[in-house]
């Protein structure tokens, strides 16, 4: 009887009749509790009816009867990609592969996953492979939508007489695809950033963006000349943008050309006024070339724009040190490290407190100001219970009579610390 619900559901499947397909297979299911193929088709069914996650849990069902399942993997994977799980279609369909190594499928939903991650050379590998799979197998259809997939990775072939200045549609060149890379070096993964950028030059030698993301990432590498050489190029392919300028700027200055540093910075802000980026770098450039008061100027503007950046009220406190301000120095060093206490951020808030050493010498207020910081932190860590807080203090202070108030709350944040096993 199960036999029969099940063969109704594949005959209501093939009509496009979901909903019946999915109660047919419901009563085959209740029959037989462990009817693999049941399940699977069933997913099939919620799938093409647009209930993804409905599919993935049978998908799911027939992987536990059937760990050898090519197809439950395959079809859990390509559900994972319209679900965006990206790295859980990606474990799914080389799972598929490793079961079968000639399963074209598998390897055309790989290199879909491999291009939304942004490896680019990697899917057209994928398609290839699935390419010559399909091949042999004498799908000629869908070989030929893998070769057109492989087209519109790779660049059209240039004749030396067409033009080569246009910057309107490079290829690879989107917005996405960029992000990811950058998010890739941001992350530290710098050098794989940089191959992907320079395979996509190879590619097309005038994509302007592609400049520009190669340059930040040389930045990021501290590879200042060609990361200027890259930002200029992306100029000359009229890339007019501000990121070109600020980050520009910020690799003159590194090299020492604070001129030319702040003449990029003002050239990104002419385009974005209300970026608080350009602002810190141009700061930070002001306070290399000791010009402090513009820094403070160009600090207080990134803060208007952006309230809670610990790291400028800390360069902020710096620039007010160097011209002796010393009660603004501690004021900004106390927003700093208050920030950089909430956000948990121990090793900038420690370096925050040991710029308030240094000057406590010119501010008596500054111990006290410590004192504060040192008793939040502890709050914190009680949980807010200051009756907590004042009891470990105290029992510090009975069994080390003599100490300084500081001595005394270090104290307790570093037991409490240990007792963490931090």
């Amino acid at each position: 009887m199960n036999d029969e619900f099940y063969n109704r559901g594949l005959e209501k499947a093939r009509r496009k009749d979901y909903a019946g397909a999915i109660e047919e297979f419901n009563h085959a299911l209740q029959l037989t509790p462990y009817f693999s193929e049941a399940y699977l088709q069933r997913g099939l069914a919620h799938y093409d009816s647009g209930a993804i996650l409905k599919a993935v849990s049978d998908y799911t069902e027939v992987i536990k009867l059937n760990p050898e399942s090519v197809e439950a993997y395959y079809c859990r994977g390509l559900a994972r990609v319209a679900l965006k799980n990206l790295s859980g279609a990606l474990e799914d369909v080389e799972r598929a592969i490793r079961l079968n190594l000639n399963y074209a499928a598998a390897y055309n939903l790989r290199g879909m996953v491999r291009r939304k991650q942004g490896y680019i050379q990697d899917a057209i590998a994928n398609f290839k492979k699935a390419a010559q799979l399909y091949l042999e197998q004498q799908d000629k259809e869908n070989c030929r939508l893998c070769l057109e997939r492989i087209k519109q990775l790779q660049p059209p072939e240039k004749s030396p007489l067409q033009e080569s200045h246009s910057t309107n549609a490079p290829i690879l060149s989107t917005n996405d695809y960029f992000t990811q890379l950058l998010e890739k070096a941001e992350k530290g993964d710098t050098q794989e950033a940089l191959a992907d950028l320079n395979w996509v030059l190879k590619a097309d030698p005038q994509d302007a963006q592609a400049y520009c993301c190669r340059g930040v990432v040389r930045c990021k590498m501290g590879d200042y000349r060609e990361a200027i050489a890259d930002f200029n190029q992306a100029l000359q392919l009229n890339f007019q943008d501000a990121i070109v300028y600020r980050n520009r700027g910020k690799a003159r200055s590194a090299l020492g050309d604070h001129q030319g540093a702040i003449a990029d910075f003002n050239q990104a802000l002419q385009m974005q006024p209300q970026d608080p980026l350009v602002y810190i770098a141009r700061g930070n450039t002001y306070r290399a070339m000791g010009n402090h008061l513009d820094a403070i100027q160009d600090y207080t503007q990134a803060l208007q724009i952006n309230p809670d950046d610990a790291q400028v009220y800390y360069n902020r406190g710096i620039a007010y040190t160097c011209i002796e301000e010393i009660q603004n120095a501690v004021e900004n060093y106390q927003r700093a490290a208050s920030i950089f206490c909430e956000q948990e951020d121990w090793g900038n808030y420690q370096q925050v407190l040991s710029s308030l050493e240094k000057i406590q010498k010119f501010s008596p207020e500054s111990k006290k100001q410590k004192s504060h910081l040192l008793r939040q932190r502890i709050l914190r860590m009680v949980g807010g219970y200051w009756e907590i807080a004042e009891r470990l203090i105290q029992h510090k202070q009975d069994y080390h009579p003599g100490m300084s108030d500081e001595w005394y709350l270090q104290k307790v944040i570093d037991d409490l610390e240990r007792d963490r096993g931090r």
